[in-house]
């Protein structure tokens, strides 16, 4: 194995076994956490394509080189939430490998109605074994918005420069959550967490003929296995294996069923839609907690999968590292 290998693969073991304090489960006072934005830039649509997507790209840190990358694209009317509706939309942001990461996951969304980058992380806890941690923060943007003279028609935005024409500085305070309760934890116990998930074992296969393209850009597979994963809820530490059933109007439906028997006490209902144009993913879980406490937890998450040609194939097959899907603002 040559040296570049090697270092590759100790930051990937330092990253997979690095772990954040969390403190105390009977402690009241908060534990806090920092990221570094080093880098925001917003892009509008292009009026020369179909799909209207506006991209959001951003660099954090929690030191001066850049860790974590993050991007997102969406139709641009939405502004952030999914239809232009009450559901934000969440994207994972992807490992660097320029240090050790102490994070299973990091996701961010941004409000662009209101200027608002929100960040989510999932860590290991070294202080409680076999616990993960869930720390979550948001930031207003000060931007500074132009339009773009290269390609006609578009503008860009990025965070205002200081008096003295440098860069600011921007960093995330994250808090910790709660620690998560037991899978059969009342439902309204439930009620009052954040619900949220953390999605592994993404597998997707799709059949595609010789030149084409990864789907999802600009090509439609002849044959699609839609996707099956497993979530891990943050709320409660129940873990849903979720397949594909069917499909409706080009979007991929499924259900999500407790990887443990019995079950869940509190949660009667979990599936999930999975949009490949958009390459968007929707996880609806339902709690019956009785006519009057009954509650729903929906989480948008786009997905950045990785897709690959299986060697001397038609067949692409897509997987994905650990993602957070999230349900709300945090």
């Amino acid at each position: 194995m040559d040296k570049s290998a090697t270092i590759y693969n100790l930051l990937v073991e330092a990253r997979s076994s690095a772990a954040r304090v969390c403190g105390s489960l009977n402690s009241t006072s908060p534990r806090n956490y920092q990221y570094n934005l080093l880098e925001l830039r917003w892009d509008s649509a292009d009026p020369s394509k179909q799909d209207q997507f506006a991209t959001i790209s951003a660099s954090l840190s929690d030191s001066t080189y850049p860790l974590y990358e993050c991007n997102v694209e969406w139709p641009e009317s939405w502004a952030g939430w999914y239809m232009g509706g009450t559901n934000i939309i969440w994207s994972d942001c992807i490992w660097t490998g320029a240090g050790a990461g102490k994070d299973k996951t990091v996701s961010f969304a941004v409000d662009w109605k209101s200027k608002t980058m929100y960040l989510s992380h999932t860590f290991a806890c070294s202080d409680r074994s076999g616990s993960d941690g869930l720390a979550t923060g948001f930031l207003t943007l000060d931007l500074d918005c132009r339009n773009n003279t290269i390609t006609e028609g578009t503008s860009y935005c990025t965070p205002k420069t200081t008096s003295t024409g440098s860069r600011p500085s921007l960093s995330f305070n994250t808090t910790l959550a709660p620690a998560p309760l037991v899978s059969t934890a009342k439902c309204t116990d439930n009620k009052n967490r954040y619900q949220s998930w953390r999605l592994e074992k993404w597998l997707r296969q799709c059949q595609a003929p010789p030149a084409s393209e990864i789907p999802g850009t600009t090509s439609t597979p002849s044959s699609d296995t839609g996707p099956s994963f497993t979530l891990t809820s943050m709320a409660n530490n129940e873990v849903l294996n979720c397949t594909t059933s069917g499909k409706q109007s080009n979007v991929f439906k499924g259900d999500c069923m407790p990887a443990a028997a019995g079950g869940s006490s509190s949660a009667t209902q979990v599936g999930f839609e999975f949009d490949p144009a958009l390459n968007i993913l929707t996880v609806h879980e339902y709690f019956d907690c009785g006519s009057e406490s009954s509650f729903d937890a929906v989480g948008i998450a786009y997905m950045q999968a990785a897709c690959s040609r299986d060697y001397n194939s038609d067949v692409f097959t897509c997987t994905s590292d650990p993602v957070w899907v999230g349900t709300d603002t945090v």
